[in-house]
């Protein structure tokens, strides 16, 4: 059976995902002892993001840090872990929803996390975009990188991310993307029950 030339493949379906930044998130992390806006200059727009990279502190957002605690912030695109013990603190650099309408503020909390996830698009984006493979098993060209964290809010992700161009952008479907090798700390570092707040 031959190969239609026109039908969509995965990786023609990656590379219109990087090219439209059309899925939700190398430099390390900021440790202090985390899908896409089209812009022509991609330095210039990290520059400014990191410019707006600072520690928080984790009281104006939570009343203590039992299991840990996460707050990504959307306007600065940026990611916070401290650890229950408050031994541990990370910043993270990340990727945020492309728009207000796919974006979820609020509290919720890991309930599941898995290394090496498959992705299935939701029913909203299989809507706008019909052309999508309806499943892509775990891999390099998984849009949800190494790691993925579920959330309390269904189809919401931190996760992780192959395509680094993504990250300190507006370039999600509504969930938070970092850097895989910090998803993979990240991982490590919180638990089923740790915190989560989108800001």
């Amino acid at each position: 059976m031959g190969h239609d030339p026109k039908a969509p493949t995965r990786r023609g379906f990656l590379a219109a995902t990087a090219a439209l930044g059309a899925t939700a998130l190398a430099s390390p992390a900021l440790a202090l002892t985390g899908s896409t806006e089209i812009e022509s200059d991609l330095s210039g727009a990290v520059s400014r993001n990191l410019s707006s990279f600072r520690a928080l502190d984790w009281r104006p957002y939570f009343a203590d840090l039992r299991g840990g605690a996460i707050l990504a912030d959307t306007q600065s695109r940026a990611l916070h872990f401290w650890s229950e013990d408050e031994s541990v603190y990370r910043l993270f650099p990340s990727s945020v929803p492309l728009t207000a309408d796919l974006t979820r503020l609020g509290r919720t909390e890991i309930i599941k996390k898995v290394e090496g996830p498959d992705w299935r698009p939701t029913p909203s984006m299989r809507e706008r975009n019909p052309e999508w493979p309806e499943y892509i098993p775990a891999g390099p060209d998984n849009p949800l990188g190494t790691h993925a964290l579920w959330l309390t809010w269904q189809y919401y992700r931190i996760h992780g991310t192959h395509d680094t161009r993504k990250i300190g952008r507006r370039s999600s479907n509504g969930c938070i993307g970092l850097y895989n090798e910090h998803i993979a700390e990240l991982f490590v570092l919180s638990k089923v029950g740790t915190q989560v707040m989108l800001i």
